[in-house]
């Protein structure tokens, strides 16, 4: 019997949280967690794996920009950086979970994006620590930097334009069908672009794709059965933050279109199970770590569907 994939996209706060030291101890003490949570699923189902990266590209960025004797490594670079460091991490943990013989596998992935996106006049996805305002305003005059709110702190934000091809979903395939457990599109892929218009030349791109959305091309190119977004709330609020809040459990595209959600945290995981659901009519689901197993039987998060079925009715 063929198996079903499921697509599990693991937000970069889920693997280094904000109030976390950023270490790589720390960043490992997490992706155990997250192991330990994924590991059973790959014993049913073939299991695809996509992750964030907005803490550790950032940091990296910092880190880079404090060495003076050489120009600062553009994104694209950083985020192949970040790939393999979350990644090695992701495997190792994962290893010691799974049989023996279940093959672990990272694919590098370059994901397409247009130079002409308007994103790039826009940057609006975050990256890095928090830092208070003043640290923020030294930042954005010496490095040119741009800052926005996020919470109670101040974060670098850079380009976000949109995901159009994924340059490694054949080999993706190849992996999938021989019952590997795949880490791929990390940190929503390496933006990458054409630089002529006979489309022979690949360069990469200074932005950050968003992993939601790149995982949603993943899922759907690869025809999963279900689509998962963890991240650090127990799933989509309807009027977040007043006192008429409340989880949407099991509900439609048309259901979420009615709501406003913010663009810099549950609007991209809402916007990319929209578009897997009206695009395959499977279902996408948001929702938190600890909760996976009660996700995957639809008993937790929130559930995107074509239509609710009449026993999961509020």
């Amino acid at each position: 019997m063929t198996r079903q994939t499921i697509v599990v996209a693991l937000g970069g706060n889920a693997l280094l949280k904000r109030t976390d030291p950023m270490t790589a101890e720390a960043q490992r003490a997490n992706i155990r967690v997250a192991a330990r949570a994924l590991a059973p699923l790959s014993a049913e189902y073939d299991l695809v794996l996509a992750h964030g990266n907005g803490p550790q590209v950032g940091l990296l960025a910092l880190q880079a920009a404090a060495y003076l004797d050489a120009e600062p490594f553009p994104l694209d670079v950083l985020g192949a950086q970040t790939q393999g460091m979350i990644a090695y991490m992701l495997e190792q943990e994962l290893g010691n979970l799974v049989p023996a013989e279940k093959r672990i596998a990272t694919i590098l992935t370059m994901v397409e994006v247009d130079p002409a996106d308007p994103a790039f006049g826009d940057p609006t996805k975050f990256v890095g620590p928090g830092y208070a305002k003043a640290d923020a305003d030294l930042l954005a005059a010496g490095r040119g930097w741009v800052f926005r709110l996020d919470g109670a702190m101040w974060r670098r934000v850079v380009a976000s334009p949109e995901p159009h091809q994924i340059f490694e979903i054949e080999p993706i395939r190849w992996l999938i069908e021989r019952g590997a457990i795949v880490i791929c599109t990390g940190g929503g892929g390496i933006p990458t672009a054409y630089a002529d218009p006979e489309r022979r030349t690949l360069i990469g791109v200074e932005a950050v794709i968003d992993k939601d959305l790149a995982s949603e091309l993943l899922a759907r190119k690869l025809g999963a059965s279900l689509f998962i977004m963890l991240t650090d709330a127990e799933g989509v609020y309807a009027g977040w933050g007043t006192p008429d809040e409340r989880l949407l459990g099991w509900v439609t595209p048309g259901e979420l279109a009615a709501h406003e959600f913010a663009a810099g945290s549950m609007g991209p995981k809402v916007e990319a199970a929209t578009r897997f659901v009206e695009a395959t009519g499977s279902r996408a689901a948001i929702g938190r770590l600890e909760d996976l197993a009660a996700i995957v039987a639809g008993d937790a998060g929130t559930n995107v569907v074509r239509e609710v079925p009449a026993e999961r009715e509020a």
